[in-house]
This record gives C-alpha cells, sequence and structure tokens, in this order.
C-alpha cells in the first residue's frame, strides 16, 4: 500500500489470495481488501466506528472486529463540555477513558459491507484487560464465534476473563469456561475442527499466573491440561495443519523458545532456541515458521525458521544498510547468587570502540512489570545500545518475579516488592564491579520504568552507592497508587488485598515512608496520561526530593501514558535522560555548575 494516511492491522484470508487491513485514507477508519498480486485495494465496508482486531471467517465471507460503541444513556457529549461522570470502576483504562463506552464485536460481510454488532450488550467484547487481538476466533464452520470477555460485576478487581461462544446469526453468548474463576484467554480452533485449543491461568486475580495450555473436545466440551507439569508460560498457539501438534511460543531465559507439543500424550520437544522471535506463523505445509526476529543489535527482521533442522533464513533485510555504519556490541551473559542462594541471570554490554584497559561508567537498568524481563532484543525504548552509546557499560538484571525462570520464580516477588529484587540488584552490582574491573564503581547509575521506576525510588532511600537515578513513571506511594489505578486485581494480589486490610504490607515496601533517605540526584518522568501508575506519584517523589534540598529534575509529557509513544517526545525523553546520565557520569557524581 502507498496512499496518503495511516494502514494497518494486515490479516491474510484463509485461503492467502486477499490482505485485509484497515486504512483511513478516504478520511475514516475502514476495513479493505486487496491481492498481494498487485492492483488497487478495494473498501469492503462502511462503518462509523474505527474496526480493530480484525478476524477472518474460515470460509472467507466475512470478518469479524471489535469497536468501541457508546451507549445513548451513558453519553455525554450531549452538551459541549470535557465534564465526566461515572458510577463505577473500570472508568479508565491505561491512557483512555471509557466513561460510556464499550467495546463489541461487529460480524461484517465482504460482499454487501453490512456490518453487525454480534454483542449488543453493556459489557465489553473482547475484554479490555490481559486480552488482545488474539481474543476473537471463528469455529471452522464459520457458524459461531469464540470471543473473550469478563462478565464479573467488579471488573476493576478480576481477572475472570471467560471464552464465551456467539453465533453468527446473533444470540446468547455461551459462557465455555465458567468452571475456571481465572484468566482464559486465545482460543484457536484446530483445523480438523475437533479441538479448541486456549489458554488458562488457575489463580483467581493474578494476572502473572502461569499461562497453561487448555485443549478441549469440540464434541464433547471436556477439557485438559496439556502442560500441568510445566513452569513456563504459554505466550501464543500455532496448530500444525495436521491437528497432530500444538507449537507453543514461551518466553526462556531472556529469549523465546517454540516447543512442539504432541496431542495425544503432551510430550514436548523445544524445536527453535537461543533467539528472541515474536509473531510466529506456520507455512500452509507445516515445515517452516515465519516469523519476526530481532537481538540487541538488530531490530526485527522476518525469518524463515525450519523446523527440522532449527536453521533461519533472513527474508528482509530493511535495516541493513543503516546498521552497518553503526558500530554495536552483542550482549554478554552472566550468572550470579543472588536471594534466597537462587541462581539470578543478567545481561551486560560494552560501549562502542571498547578499550578493556579504561575505566567505564555503568547504567544499570531495571525492568517493570514487576513480572517480566529484560530481553536480548532491540527495544525502541529502553534500547541497550542507546544507553551504550555515550561511552557507557549497560548492564541489566532478571531478578526475583522475572518471567522466563519457571513460576516459582515469577512467585516470589509478590507480597516483597523491596528484598528480593533488591537484594539481587545490589548482588548482581558486587558481582559486576568484582568481575569486569572496567566498571568504574564511582560512577554508577541506575534507571528504570513502572516497577523499575518505583526500584529506583526504593534504592534512593536504601543506598547511595549510585551517582544518580532516573525513574520513570514509577510508584512512590503504594497507598495512593491503589486509589487511582485502574486494574485493581494488581495491587491487591501484590500486597494482599486493598490497603484497608493490608495497610502493613503496602507501608513496608513503600519508598515514601522512607524517602527521607532520599539524598542521590534523581530525574523523575511521569505522563498525565498515565492511568496505570498515576501522575501524582511523580509529583509526590519529586516533592520529597527537592523538599529535602535533593538535586532533581521533573520531566512531564501532557499527551503520553505509561510510555513515551510519540517520535518527537522520544527525541526529548531521550535528550533529558542522556543529559542527566552526562551530567554525573562524566563528572563522577560531582556537579558541573
Amino acid at each position: 500500500t502507498n496512499k496518503p494516511g495511516s494502514d494497518s492491522q494486515p490479516r491474510w484470508s484463509p485461503d492467502g489470495k486477499r490482505l485485509a487491513f484497515v486504512s483511513d485514507r478516504d478520511g475514516s477508519s475502514q476495513i479493505y481488501v486487496v491481492s498481494p498480486t498487485g492492483g488497487q485495494p478495494k473498501k469492503v465496508s462502511r462503518l462509523k466506528v474505527g474496526p480493530s482486531n480484525l478476524t477472518w471467517s474460515a470460509d472467507g465471507s466475512s470478518m469479524a472486529f471489535s469497536a468501541d460503541v457508546t451507549f445513548p444513556e451513558q453519553q455525554q457529549d450531549r452538551f459541549p463540555t470535557q465534564a465526566k461522570a461515572w458510577d463505577d470502576l473500570f472508568y479508565r483504562h491505561w491512557n483512555e477513558w471509557r466513561t460510556g463506552v464499550r467495546s463489541h464485536v461487529f460480524l461484517l460481510n465482504i460482499r454487501t459491507g453490512q456490518s453487525t454488532d454480534l454483542t449488543p450488550f453493556d459489557s465489553d467484547y473482547p475484554t479490555l484487560a490481559l486480552g488482545g487481538y488474539q481474543d476473537i476466533a471463528f469455529t471452522p464452520d464459520s457458524n459461531a464465534i469464540a470471543v473473550v470477555a469478563n462478565l464479573d460485576e467488579n471488573r476493576a478487581a478480576t481477572t475472570n476473563n471467560d471464552i464465551f461462544l456467539i453465533p453468527t446469526k446473533g444470540g446468547d453468548p455461551v459462557n465455555l469456561t465458567k468452571a475456571n474463576p481465572a484468566n482464559d484467554n486465545n482460543p484457536v480452533f484446530s483445523p480438523d475442527r475437533r479441538w479448541l485449543a486456549y489458554r488458562a491461568q488457575m489463580r483467581p486475580g493474578f494476572e502473572a499466573d502461569r499461562q497453561h495450555l487448555m485443549l478441549m473436545d469440540w464434541q464433547n466440551r471436556q477439557v485438559r491440561d496439556l502442560t500441568g507439569d510445566w513452569t513456563l508460560s504459554v505466550d501464543e498457539i500455532l496448530w500444525s495443519p495436521d491437528s497432530r501438534f500444538i507449537y507453543a511460543h514461551t518466553e526462556e531465559e531472556a529469549r523465546t523458545s517454540l516447543y512442539r507439543i504432541s496431542i495425544p500424550d503432551g510430550t514436548r520437544e523445544r524445536v527453535v532456541k537461543n533467539s528472541f522471535d515474536q509473531s510466529p506463523r506456520l507455512t500452509p505445509d507445516g515445515k517452516t515458521i515465519v516469523c519476526l526476529r530481532e537481538n540487541s543489535r538488530q531490530p526485527d527482521e522476518v525469518y524463515a525458521v525450519d523446523l527440522a533442522s532449527g536453521d533461519a533464513r533472513q527474508l528482509s533485510h530493511v535495516n541493513s544498510q543503516a546498521l552497518a555504519q553503526l558500530d554495536m556490541n552483542p550482549v554478554e551473559e552472566f550468572w550470579f547468587t543472588g536471594a534466597k542462594d537462587a541462581r539470578v541471570h543478567g545481561l551486560l554490554l560494552k560501549p562502542p570502540a571498547f578499550d578493556p584497559g579504561r575505566k567505564y561508567p555503568l547504567v544499570y537498568l531495571i525492568h517493570g512489570g514487576p513480572q517480566g524481563a529484560m530481553q536480548d532484543d532491540f527495544h525502541w525504548r529502553w534500547n541497550y545500545q542507546m544507553f551504550a552509546a555515550p561511552g557507557y557499560v549497560v548492564a541489566t538484571v532478571n531478578f526475583h518475579g522475572s518471567t522466563g525462570y519457571g513460576q516459582e520464580f515469577t512467585d516470589s516477588i509478590s507480597g516483597h516488592w523491596g528484598d528480593y529484587p533488591y537484594e539481587d540488584l545490589m548482588k548482581g552490582l558486587d558481582y559486576l564491579e568484582k568481575q569486569y574491573p572496567f566498571i568504574d564503581s564511582t560512577r554508577l547509575a541506575a534507571a528504570g520504568a513502572s516497577y523499575g521506576g518505583y526500584m529506583i525510588y526504593w534504592i534512593g532511600t536504601q543506598t547511595k552507592r549510585f551517582a544518580c537515578l532516573i525513574s520513570h513513571d514509577g510508584v512512590f506511594n503504594p497507598e495512593s497508587m491503589y486509589g487511582s489505578t485502574e486494574e485493581l486485581w494488581f495491587p491487591e494480589w501484590e500486597f494482599g488485598g486493598p490497603p484497608w486490610k493490608s495497610r502493613e504490607t503496602y507501608r513496608r515496601w513503600s519508598p515514601q515512608n522512607f524517602s527521607q533517605n532520599f539524598s542521590t540526584p534523581m530525574l523523575v518522568v511521569h505522563s498525565q496520561l498515565d492511568f496505570r501508575v498515576d501522575v501524582s506519584q511523580g509529583y509526590e517523589a519529586f516533592t520529597a526530593l527537592r523538599r529535602q534540598g535533593v538535586p532533581a529534575r521533573f520531566l512531564y509529557f501532557p499527551d503520553e501514558g505509561h510510555w513515551v509513544t510519540k517520535p518527537r517526545n522520544r527525541r526529548v525523553w531521550w535528550t533529558e535522560m542522556l543529559g542527566w546520565l552526562e551530567k554525573y557520569l562524566k563528572t563522577n557524581g560531582r556537579r558541573t555548575e
């Protein structure tokens, strides 16, 4: 496509002869279909709402999509005012207001352009939280749609997503997974029409619980767990063309793996490893995986991986010319003994033109989540190479609570935000200073976002070994954060309930309670549209810093959410962060003025 405007959400038809996508080339977002052999795209919709989550029917005659609709009785645009009113929780999510708005699933007839609302109810289909484009699937006969929704009364405090079956001719949804009070998601039907595979978490309220691979017999609705004895979470589900295997994409030790799981007996074999792949798809013959592959030195490129040999072939070279002009080192791995005598994994990156005889400042990056991990990837925001380019060694540690190291390791952070992870980070720093003599221990900086931003605040109250700190969208006061966040199940799980029932835990791990110990210069970054960790958390931290005379700077984005995504804002973000590091690391922590 090459027309003005934005083209997005490409989806191949089941027979591979058509490509559907969303475009606003004519002023409003509509669905278009184009042949891969050429020709002009054809507009196949006449929508008054913006479509997303495009999904083809198995017979290729229709598409399902989701779109936001406004309920007349909740409409608040009858008068020209920005005032909002609401009566219940979940009135905003991530970076958008949800007052009077619901997400519904529509059915589009490709031939006629007519669309029908299949879920005209006061609920979100698919669910807003813990879901995505993979939460809509047609049955193999194209007569019904499986879609994920949460119909609990208090959606802000529950992860009870279920998979509902909705006839394409209309009718009441049927709950296929009501026996599980936790999160069910990602329905995928087998090519032979016999099975429905999906993911399920078993602990209600825990968004980082292990994602089990479940298999439902479509004839009798009996369910079995294909990964009951596993310690890893399933990220994506791919059926083999003969329906004998499922390929499960997983996160594993700062990279990804692909496992082939036998349907008859559940045996597993790892067929792709030691790479960081995304969006894997099987070729029609089932012999090759096509995916996006990246690492710390290379952004996404398209690769084809032979499943028999594991050999990978790069199909695209979008960035090759630009990369050839850059000096970038690969990440190196290290392991050390952390909290609870556990083996903890870390990554280290040396700067360009590295000289082992020199001393270098260290930038210590701390991931968010907290149930997440730093990967061998080319991150568009927290990019290792960008931090290393000015002449810094970059290191990161996947502390207790990180994903990809087994569920027990992930579980360990809940109720322990400030002890096990902090101990891992300090022991990791001790290890780095001992093992890598080129690290200058007088010029250390740490930076992190979300939970990583929380840990920056915590570090600022616990140690003075860093020359400067950077906190992006961090939690400073867990008690006040509870009252301003949207997904309440998260703090209730992490701290053992709401503050009025678990106040001791909230206060035990609150940097605000120890803010009298602040002394390290800190850059605080926060955005107005961050509804996950409200901007007031940044204000509170900055006030505590400056009121005590600690050097600090506040970087504020009025038009960003939990992440800084707009190109011009990103440039400001990087300029401010690198400037802060330059000020304190290149001068051994002494101020330049």
